[in-house]
Parts: structure tokens; sequence; C-alpha cells
């Protein structure tokens, strides 16, 4: 109740995935789709991270989705003022969840989960730490819009797999 945000969502939007999952991905603020819908990541974006997560040979269960913001922002604008507000259940949904890994999708997330990185365009693909924990920066897949930043995409998804260390990481890049 103390944040804006609340006033014009449908819902807030907090999880879904496994209840021990062995990767979480965190990625910016619910979109239309999810604020209808009431589940992180499952509008266009959502359908390409899924389909790239499946590519690498992980499991729903093993794989915990959420936003850094609960509430959808007007416009699709991320509001800083609204994920400084929703950073306590944030940092809640990681220590409960306590996932070994995590996975920031966006510049936004990125700079939730470690206000020190650079600019995701300059870290994407490149494993770093942040909150105690591993994590591997993607760009966001609502900002693929041309054949560069697909390229980088399925580079960075290869290269997310072989962080993960799995035997299906090459196949990944053909899949997409």
């Amino acid at each position: 109740q103390r944040c804006p945000l609340h006033r014009s969502r449908t819902q807030a939007v907090f999880y879904r995935g496994g209840p021990r999952p062995r990767l979480v991905v965190v990625g910016e603020a619910p979109g239309a789709e999810e604020d209808r819908l009431g589940r992180p990541f499952v509008g266009r974006a959502g359908r390409r991270l899924d389909a790239a997560l499946v590519s690498l040979g992980l499991r729903e269960e093993e794989v915990g989705i959420l936003n850094v913001l609960k509430c959808r922002p007007p416009a699709n604008r991320f509001d800083p003022t609204a994920a400084r507000t929703c950073r306590p259940f944030l940092d809640r949904q990681l220590e409960f969840l306590d996932p070994p890994r995590l996975v920031s999708v966006g510049g936004r997330a990125l700079a939730a989960l470690d206000p020190a990185a650079p600019a995701i365009l300059q870290c994407a693909g490149r494993p770093r730490a942040a909150l105690g924990r591993p994590l591997f920066p993607l760009i966001h897949p609502a900002a693929i819009r041309s054949h560069a930043l697909a390229r980088r995409w399925t580079d960075d998804l290869a290269a997310l797999g072989v962080w993960l260390d799995r035997p299906d990481a090459g196949a990944a890049r053909e899949a997409l």
C-alpha cells in the first residue's frame, strides 16, 4: 500500500516455478499479460524465455521466475521508487527460495541485484556475483528487435548453458 503502483494494477505478480529451484530468473516488472494472469513472464517475452530455458534442458520445477517490481508500472515504464518499495519482497523471495544461482533478465533487474554492474550490454553473457551468489546477466527478450541482438541472445544462452554445466548447451544454440 506504500507504493502507488498498487492503484493501477489488476493484481500483484509474485512468482512461478518450483519450490526449490536450482536457478532463479529475476526480471524487471510485470507486463499486461502478467498483470492479467498474476504470473511473471507469461507474455511474448516470457514465451521466448521459456523456450530458451527448455532448449537448455531445464525443467519447469528447476527454475523460479520473479520480477523486481511486483505490480505493472503504467505504460510499462520501470519505476525506481517502486523498486525500492518492492525490494523487501525481492529479498524475502530470494532468502526463502535460496537458489544456488541467479539469472538477471534486463538492465534494471541486473542493477537491482548488482548496483555496481556495468550496463547490461557490457556484461550480458558474462557471469559475475551478486548477493553472495553466482549471477548470469541476460538482455531482456523484449529488447531483441534486431538481428544483432538476436544473435547476441543466442550466444548468451549458449554461454548460460555452459555456465549451468548443461551437456545440451550446444543444442540450445541450434534450437533458437
